[in-house]
């Protein structure tokens, strides 16, 4: 497990239920120090929430391992530590808990430092930040889980796999969705070794594999002396290997990536021989393939006609309609630093489908990637109208997973506290459909 830099984590910031009542809220704090040290050592921490929470550095309580202490019962322990590598966990007694949203969250900790004199002692370390409650609302009628892809940069940087997991798992969230080329160690053969880790890990967090994400690579020779298109059997060939691959990991869904020959994403010609192909082996696994329908791509565009069409012609229940929320986007993504309207995507502003488009789809969509890039202190997502969109979605029957994919700045750990924002949101909103 890795930690947050901050010294006030967004893991781990909760409501307390005991019994059928909220007693109180609970967040994690890294130790600042260079060393772990004794507990005994810890002279207490003052905690500030907006204008809720304001109580002294004796109020809070302290859990290391499976025991929960007052400040007093600290000083009198005995080999009871604070490691670096592992949070405390500080409990504030609060009658009805916090409100769920975004929270304020301040604390000044104290700690004795035995080889600095004591006139200059406690040393104290104060620190502010922005947190999203845990949502408490079951969602309504949708699944929740999160794709790994919203943490590009930081997976293999500052989250390696079983701190992503648990991340996700911290939302509520119990679905996980990969890239297996961007998360499997040693694809396309991981070894024994890491795949009994992966279930283990799985296991450990209660989450469940969803869907995989794979690619047909039309392009993979198309430069030099030498250059040819892919044929239909190789990229079926690539095909059929993610979907052991996947099948082998637990996922039920893959979602291939084909190259494609045209600004609106019309898939390279081979797709439909390449699918074909694979229908009996998706069969097999009871796997689902299912191509996304990305902006600028919308509903009602000749693309999803041919994907339908392959449906309805072959009677298949292995292939469906995975639905990116991107294309529901309706104002614009600020420009980066150096970019201009002129220069990057028109779609980028947003193509703003119509939800209710999903209505003429709805008994082909087997899944949805949660596409979104910010979302505010006030818990407004800044591109993305979610209440037409799950309203949309519910109207068309659909009842599967909401994968939380997000796509915005990636300044380290942003993406873990915009995932608790977005699960939030949704969850509010689908609750009250």
């Amino acid at each position: 497990m890795l930690l947050e830099r901050d010294l006030l984590q967004s893991a781990g910031f909760r409501n307390i239920v005991e019994g059928d009542r909220i007693t109180g809220f609970q967040f994690h704090v890294r130790m600042p120090s260079y060393r772990g040290m004794a507990a005994s050592l810890v002279d207490g921490i003052a905690v500030r929430v907006g204008d809720i929470v304001d109580v002294g550095p004796e109020v809070p309580r302290w859990t290391f391992g499976n025991r929960t202490y007052s400040l007093a019962e600290l000083w009198e322990s005995d080999g009871v530590r604070w490691q670096l590598e592992e949070p405390a966990v500080v409990t504030v007694p609060l009658p009805g808990g916090l409100p769920e949203g975004v929270h304020e969250v301040s604390v000044e900790l104290r700690l004795r430092m035995s080889y600095i004199p004591v006139e200059h002692q406690p040393s104290v370390y104060r620190a502010t930040r922005h947190i999203t409650l845990t949502s408490n609302e079951d969602g309504g009628p949708f699944r929740y889980g999160v794709s790994l892809y919203s943490f590009m940069h930081d997976f293999g940087t500052v989250l390696d796999l079983e701190t992503a997991l648990a991340h996700v798992a911290d939302v509520g969230a119990t679905g996980v969705e990969i890239l297996g080329e961007g998360h499997v160690a040693g694809y396309p053969e991981p070894t024994t070794e890491w795949i009994d880790r992966w279930f283990a890990l799985l296991e450990k967090y209660s989450l469940q594999p969803t869907n995989y994400g794979s690619w047909i690579d039309t392009r993979l020779h198309s430069s030099g002396p030498r250059a040819r298109s892919l044929t239909a059997s190789e990229g079926a060939a690539m095909l059929q290997r993610d979907l052991r691959l996947a099948a082998r990991l637990g996922f039920g869904f893959v979602r291939p990536k084909i190259g494609v020959v045209s600004g609106d994403l019309v898939p390279d010609p081979i797709w439909t021989e390449s699918i074909e192909r694979s229908l009996d082996l998706a069969h097999e696994l009871d796997v689902v393939i299912c191509p996304e329908i990305h902006s600028p791509t919308p509903i009602k565009h000749p693309v999803v006609d041919d994907y339908v069409s392959l449906i309805q012609r072959t009677g298949t229940r292995h292939f469906g309609l995975l639905i990116d929320t991107g294309i529901f986007q309706d104002r614009p993504i600020p420009l980066r630093p150096g970019e201009s309207r002129a220069t990057r995507p028109a779609f980028l502003d947003g193509i703003g489908v119509d939800p209710g488009d999903l209505a003429d789809i709805g008994e082909y969509i087997v899944f949805v990637q949660a596409k979104f890039h910010d979302i505010d202190d006030e818990l407004q997502d800044q591109q993305i109208p979610w209440e037409p969109v799950l309203r949309g979605l519910k109207d068309a029957g659909y009842t599967g997973w909401l994968s939380s994919e997000y796509e915005g700045d990636r300044a380290p750990w942003r993406s873990v506290e915009q995932i608790r924002r977005q699960h939030s949101l949704m969850r509010r909103v689908a609750s009250r459909l």
